[in-house]
């Protein structure tokens, strides 16, 4: 559990502000926003000190403030230059906490996300054979680590998260069907076998957690 202040930052879909860092360069895409913002733009950054190279983008998080007020967010950006236990909130997340009290103190920690449907792979725009590329959009539980096992891979192979939370295989899959393999820090695995992609495609999955 981390303690802080909650900040009306803004954090937006928008990008009025500053730049989303979980998302591309031109912004979350107009088909994830929903789920993303769990219906209501439920939106927050957390400090670069917490944020684990990448590893919590897209997750929930559980806000809980000092008067009594509870919220599920997703994590879309970070950078928050007060304590690292600090967040920034979109004005939806702002207005359905605050209760004009100061300091506005506040704990949180990771949760399950709301059913918003089922999980999504979006494909880097760059992504192709030899160097692959994507976010796994929408889980309800946070991503402990994905794999995948291809035609440049017998075996399952685990990709490296960046800073801007995608899932890189800097050798590429390879021609052909491959499948993917999410590990949530639940413990729960869940395989989807794809037979292929294009770069820059947003594929449904037929998998989520429980």
């Amino acid at each position: 559990v981390h303690e802080g202040q909650y900040h009306l930052g803004p954090v937006d879909f928008a990008e009025t502000e500053w730049h989303n860092a979980c998302a591309p360069g031109d912004g979350y895409r107009e088909e994830l926003t929903e789920a993303t913002g769990l219906g209501q733009e439920y939106l927050a950054g957390v400090s670069s000190e917490l944020m684990d190279g990448g590893n919590i983008c897209d997750a929930c998080l559980q806000v809980t403030t000092g008067t009594g007020r509870s919220l599920v967010v997703r994590i879309v950006t970070y950078g928050v230059s007060n304590t690292p236990g600090d967040i920034d909130v979109s004005p939806s997340v702002y207005e359905a906490l605050n209760t004009e009290e100061y300091p506005r103190s506040m704990s949180w920690q990771l949760a399950n996300c709301p059913d918003t449907g089922p999980i999504y792979f979006e494909f880097q725009t760059e992504a192709n054979p030899w160097w692959t590329s994507l976010w796994v959009r929408n889980p309800r539980v946070p991503i402990e680590r994905v794999e995948v096992q291809s035609t440049n891979h017998a075996e399952f192979f685990e990709l490296r998260r960046e800073f801007d939370g995608t899932l890189n295989d800097d050798s590429g899959f390879g021609e052909g069907a491959f499948t993917l393999r999410l590990t949530g820090v639940n413990g729960v695995v869940l395989e989807e076998t794809l037979g292929g992609f294009a770069a820059g495609e947003l594929v449904t999955a037929s998998i989520q957690f429980e």
